[in-house]
């Protein structure tokens, strides 16, 4: 459990996470509230990561669901294993006639079987996804939503009832209530509109690509054996091609492959050749590639 905001600063700080203020508060105030997170901003910047640092610093295992269009509960809350369930029941042929021996009539069949339900309906034949794992785990745990943006607009409100109760009903088995309530992370790359409803569950976080001082820290911290002067250079080319006009622009884990790129080439300095050879590094289009050829000289 975090202390503070500070805390939470430095124990990010300790797992290679640089947070901000603004970060380190919701983190905090999401623990002591009991509330999910909902992080937006440009994909790339660090949403992800902070679930993963939030794990490791507090000693909590994560659990990640990946979203994407289609999905469904059945992928993201749990599967029933009915192959298993029917080869549980021929292993118990034998057993079954002695229990039906002497049932006068299909009533008394039926009610007989419905006396050993919790035989062929039990959790051994259910077959948990990531939400009913960290529903059903026996230790705290921190769970990813990651990228529901791209999920569809009925998954999204499947999930405002664990989002609010912590809690999903099982038809084979009843009502599952968290054993402990996670601490759950939405990451959201803004490719569509999120619903009103599952915003107020959520403490709201904007993640933006950082200021050249963060980034640069962000840098050294990363890339340590890079020296200061390229380390600044690189970040300011970063911080000049996001002032474009660009399709994509470049990520903070593409201004660490860029920094690793210049580490491994040897390079002294970032001059006009280093940055044409290397620029596809950081730029993901050809026409993004030529503006900035064209723009930086």
């Amino acid at each position: 459990m975090f202390k503070d905001t500070n805390d939470v600063r430095e124990r990010l700080s300790a797992q290679q996470y640089i947070a901000s203020e603004e970060i380190a508060t919701v983190v905090y105030l999401a623990q002591e509230l009991g509330k999910p997170v909902l992080a937006e901003g440009p994909a790339g910047v660090g949403k992800t990561e902070l679930a993963k640092v939030w794990a490791s610093a507090t000693g909590r295992p994560l659990i990640r669901l990946q979203c994407y269009e289609g999905l469904d509960e059945s992928k993201a809350l749990y599967e029933w294993e009915y192959a298993k369930q029917m080869l549980y029941t021929q292993l118990l042929r034998d057993t079954l006639k002695s229990v039906l021996d002497g049932a006068s009539t299909l009533k008394d069949a039926a009610e007989r079987l419905s006396k050993e339900d919790n035989v062929f309906f039990s959790e051994e034949f259910l077959l948990p996804r990531p939400l009913l794992t960290a529903l059903m785990s026996e230790e705290p745990v921190v769970l990813l939503i990651d990228e529901i943006d791209r999920a569809d607009v009925e998954f999204e409100a499947f999930l405002l009832e664990i989002l609010s109760d912590f809690q999903v009903t099982v038809p084979e088995l009843g009502t599952i209530k968290a054993q402990h309530q996670p601490m759950v992370l939405l990451t959201s790359n803004n490719t569509r509109e999120l619903s009103e409803a599952l915003k107020r569950r959520c403490l709201f976080l904007h993640v933006d690509y950082p200021n050249f001082e963060n980034e640069l820290n962000i840098v050294r911290l990363k890339v340590p054996d890079l020296s200061d002067q390229m380390a600044e250079q690189a970040v300011n080319v970063v911080q000049e091609l996001r002032k474009m006009n660009l399709r994509k622009n470049p990520s903070i884990s593409e201004t660490l492959d860029w920094a690793r790129a210049l580490l491994t080439l040897n390079a002294t300095n970032i001059d006009k050749d280093t940055l044409e050879n290397t620029l596809t590094v950081l730029l993901k289009y050809e026409a993004d590639v030529q503006q900035a050829q064209r723009r930086m000289g």
